[in-house]
């Protein structure tokens, strides 16, 4: 099976202590990998040494084929492209409407200039997270669901080839979450992206994962299915299905 990302001892710290100790993870393509784990085990800054927006102390990472910590600024760019990072507040620019939130990668990342080409791309990912009718609004008009719908559209708009979604539920009420859930199931099938999902949200995890990962202590301890953690033995693992 072709592997799209592969991370082997990863080690990362940040003055003093030690976050990441020795990380190994590798993602299939077309898989959805979530990753559970307690507040502060470093799920987060994996995801970031993934792009390069953290230098790790040790390790490989390799993305698409290529090792991340060799390449230089342009073809990191260029791999950046591939890569759809959904942050847990969306990062969207309040300042602009949802059509300028659009444009903008394609216009900043992609260069594309012809304005039929962008307002074609913009309406196809909105219409992908139901939102085609919000084009003209700005991100204050539109509520939290909304909001993480419309920073999907912008992942989506550069078409990438792997996902990384940093809690794609948080502060979503349980019917909204259930819907950006199913919403990340509908990308992978229409975009055959890969993805790693970093989620707090049990309901997310048993929705979207082909296979999960569990850290604890700067490493990850297991993986496997929702039913076979679910089932384990193992205290810790297990005490993350009785929340």
């Amino acid at each position: 099976m072709e592997k799209v990302i592969e991370i082997s001892n990863l080690r990362k710290s940040f003055n003093d202590k030690e976050v990441l100790k020795g990380v190994e993870l590798t993602v299939n393509k077309g898989e959805n990998v979530v990753v559970l784990g307690k507040s502060g085990q470093g799920k987060s800054v994996t995801i970031q040494c993934i792009v390069g927006m953290i230098q790790p102390d040790e390790g490989s990472i390799k993305v698409l084929g290529q090792e991340i910590g060799q390449l230089n600024e342009q073809q990191l760019k260029d791999v950046r492209v591939k890569i759809g990072f959904l942050f847990q507040h969306a990062a969207l620019y309040d300042s602009m409407t949802v059509r300028e939130n659009l444009s903008f990668p394609l216009r900043r990342v992609l260069k594309i200039t012809d304005d039929a080409e962008i307002e074609q791309r913009s309406m196809e990912a909105l219409e992908a997270v139901g939102l085609a009718d919000a084009i003209d609004k700005m991100p204050s008009d539109l509520s939290g669901g909304q909001r993480k719908r419309m920073g999907l559209a912008r992942t989506l708009i550069v078409k990438p080839e792997i996902i990384l979604y940093d809690e794609p539920t948080t502060g979503l009420d349980t019917i909204t979450s259930k819907e950006i859930s199913h919403l990340i199931l509908d990308i992978r099938e229409k975009y055959k992206a890969s993805s790693i999902i970093i989620t707090h949200d049990m309901s997310c995890a048993r929705i979207t994962a082909d296979r999960i990962v569990i850290m604890n202590d700067g490493k990850y301890i297991a993986e496997g299915t929702y039913t076979e953690l679910e089932n384990s033995k193992d205290e810790f693992i297990n005490s993350f299905f009785k929340l």
